[in-house]
């Protein structure tokens, strides 16, 4: 059964081989050197800032540093290590800053896909969000990332935008809404 958990030290040995094994948390770049990096020099400081417990940075593909939104990280788990998903928001509003392409990202390991695992995690986190006064959320995904397009619909998203992707020439950004409550 699909559950979300706090990345935790008991858990972090699955999360671990997931990154040496080469799958990135981050959908738009590959991070698992960052992550890896981070453990090694602190691996119960990152944690609580993967939990939403400590402030932290983020690299931006420009090569800036910025602050990270307030948010929290799950892992997706059944059995074993499945992913991880992220909700990150600015309190008090829907409003995200420019450099942050939705509410919620989300990315399953391979060898755990086309197993349910994301459209349910993404079902478990929206009470949460909802909790955190969060009454819809943005998600986006590329047109072409169809195993997305029907997660977030699954979840009740409905399509709102399509703009031009900034990285994939010829290829659509879709915008979704989803209802948390």
């Amino acid at each position: 059964m699909t559950r979300l958990v706090a990345p935790d030290l008991d858990r972090l040995d699955g999360y671990v081989t997931a990154l040496q094994a080469g799958w990135s948390p981050n959908t738009t770049r590959d991070v698992t050197g960052e992550e890896l990096a981070a453990l090694r020099d602190d691996a119960a400081g990152h944690l609580r800032v993967l939990r939403g417990e400590a402030p932290g940075m983020i690299h931006l593909p420009d090569g800036r540093e910025v602050a990270r939104l307030p948010g929290l990280v799950r892992w997706i788990w059944d059995d074993a290590f499945c992913g991880a998903i992220n909700l990150r928001h600015q309190p008090g509003t829907e409003e995200l800053p420019a450099h942050v392409s939705g509410h919620v990202g989300y990315s399953v390991v391979p060898w755990k896909q086309r197993q349910g695992h994301a459209t349910r995690a993404l079902a478990l986190l929206l009470p949460i969000a909802r909790a955190l006064g969060l009454p819809r959320l943005l998600i986006t995904c590329d047109e072409d990332n169809r195993a997305s397009c029907r997660v977030i619909e699954a979840n009740g998203g409905i399509l709102d935008d399509a703009e031009p992707h900034a990285d994939r020439p010829g290829i659509r950004k879709l915008r979704f809404w989803v209802g948390t409550g």
